[in-house]
């Protein structure tokens, strides 16, 4: 069984602290422990054929949110569910919660109390919800939220904003340092008919203990950034590009650790094959990567043709990859692993994983039917081996779909939100709504579903070797 996955772990706090610490501190705190994942798995899958599927936890029934009472989700038996941070809740502040949750991740731990910065994918111009100083633009809707949980007694604490004055903070990454990589996908720009202050279209950095400066990251590209995730070890930022046309990417700073400071900007390219969007292609297919540089990181649009794509022309005019719908994104044992949404033969996902040290691409999973598979989007590490991925496609009931160490797909939860009455002003059917932002950490699963707005922090009995 080859070792393909190693667990993220926050940090314990250290404030202040410039450099990265290495991938034995940064895997080894937290519930990280090294894994293998995938082993022969999908190598002699024909395309299109099933892939194989394991019982994992068992059959789903619906179970009732310890919070509220509500029966939000199916879970497999013995698990159990507390929700917080509905939008429209009071923030500690008193200000309500933001809506249309997103990408997520436990930054820090202190004392089993865990930091979470959590996205807000809104892309309206009604202003910023936080605080003046940690304002971008102070027209723009969207923005992260911090959040704090109590591992040891399961409990919720308390939520705050931690950016403001961003637009459409889709996903993004953690860091080893101990922040979080928040994303826009989202190229608006000031004036124009809009009511924006600010361009958009960048990378922010969010620090977990409140230090945060709404600076953009120019340097790191203008496009539409989907995810990040950092390489413990070189300090270099692998990202994704949620279009239909896109590529991927990494940012090679000029100090590891100080992404402000500024840096080099790339894009892929595979040997022998430009085009891994649509084709069928088995898993195990493997091609030698190369990288070009993207000159003017800060081109959004190019003017002569009006195309929003500046930045991924540029590589792709060098020889860079296209991709379709690049999505989720995390780190794993040297190896950088991405979903492309709508990519593959069905267009229903592919999953690919970019060996850093061999610098070569492999996919690892192509999706041969919307009943096994559909659009997975986020992606999520287990402590335990596996990987949980976040469906976002045209089911009435949205899943996450887990893929075991050996390769096997099971679904573990489904959304069921239907409000029958209203919960802060909110009532409907949500079923079809996506999960995103999945994160584990030791016990607890957090992820969310992003409309209404919900954050849920899932725990049970747990197995080596599924998720």
């Amino acid at each position: 069984m080859n070792d393909l996955y190693k667990s993220e772990a926050p940090r314990k706090s250290q404030r202040g602290q410039a450099s990265l610490l290495n991938r034995r501190d940064f895997l080894g705190l937290g519930a990280a422990a090294t894994l293998s994942l995938f082993g022969q798995r999908l190598a002699y899958a024909e395309p299109g054929k099933p892939i194989p599927e394991s019982p994992g936890y068992g059959p789903l029934a619906r179970v009732k949110d310890l919070t509220t009472g509500l029966p939000l989700i199916d879970l497999p038996e013995g698990f159990s569910y507390r929700s917080f941070g509905w939008s429209n809740d009071p923030m500690a502040n008193g200000n309500p919660t933001p809506a249309r949750h997103d990408g997520m991740a436990v930054v820090l731990e202190q004392d089993g109390i865990l930091t979470l910065l959590r996205n807000h994918e809104i892309w309206n111009e009604t202003g910023s919800f936080a605080p003046r100083e940690l304002t971008y633009d102070s027209r723009a809707g969207g923005g992260v939220t911090r959040i704090r949980f109590d591992s040891k007694s399961g409990e919720w604490l308390d939520c705050v904003p931690a950016l403001g004055g961003t637009m459409t903070n889709c996903a993004g990454g953690p860091t080893p340092w101990g922040s979080w990589l928040s994303c826009e996908e989202d190229l608006s720009s000031r004036g124009y008919g809009s009511r924006l202050k600010r361009d958009h279209g960048y990378v922010f950095e969010v620090d977990a203990l409140g230090d945060t400066q709404p600076d953009p990251i120019k340097d790191m590209g203008r496009f539409l950034h989907e995810a990040c995730a950092v390489d413990p070890e070189s300090g270099f930022v692998y990202m994704t590009e949620d279009n239909d046309t896109s590529g991927f990417y990494r940012f090679l700073p000029n100090t590891p650790g100080k992404l402000k400071e500024g840096g080099r900007l790339q894009m892929l390219k595979a040997r022998d094959n430009g085009r891994l969007r649509t084709e069928s292609l088995p898993p195990g297919s493997r091609y030698d990567a190369q990288w070009v540089d993207i000159r003017k990181p800060d081109t959004a649009h190019q003017r002569r043709t009006h195309n929003s794509m500046g930045v991924f022309m540029q590589g792709y005019n060098d020889g860079g990859a296209i991709f379709r719908r690049g999505e989720g994104c995390i780190f794993a044992n040297g190896k950088v692993i991405f979903a492309c949404t709508t990519g593959g033969a069905s267009g229903l996902g592919q999953i690919w994983a970019y060996d850093t040290k061999e610098e070569s691409l492999e996919l690892i999973l192509e999706s041969p039917g919307m009943e096994q598979l559909n659009h997975p989007d986020n992606l999520a590490a287990s402590p335990r081996g596996g990987l949980l991925m976040c469906e976002d496609g045209g089911r009435n009931e949205q899943q996450l779909v887990a893929m075991t160490e050996g390769g096997e797909l099971f679904t573990f939860a489904r959304n069921q939100v239907v409000l029958d009455s209203q919960v802060n002003g909110i009532k409907g059917d949500f079923r079809a709504s996506e999960w995103c932002g999945a994160t584990f950490h030791g016990d607890w699963l957090f992820v969310n579903i992003q409309v209404p707005g919900i954050t849920l922090a899932i725990t049970g009995p747990w197995k080596d070797g599924l998720i």
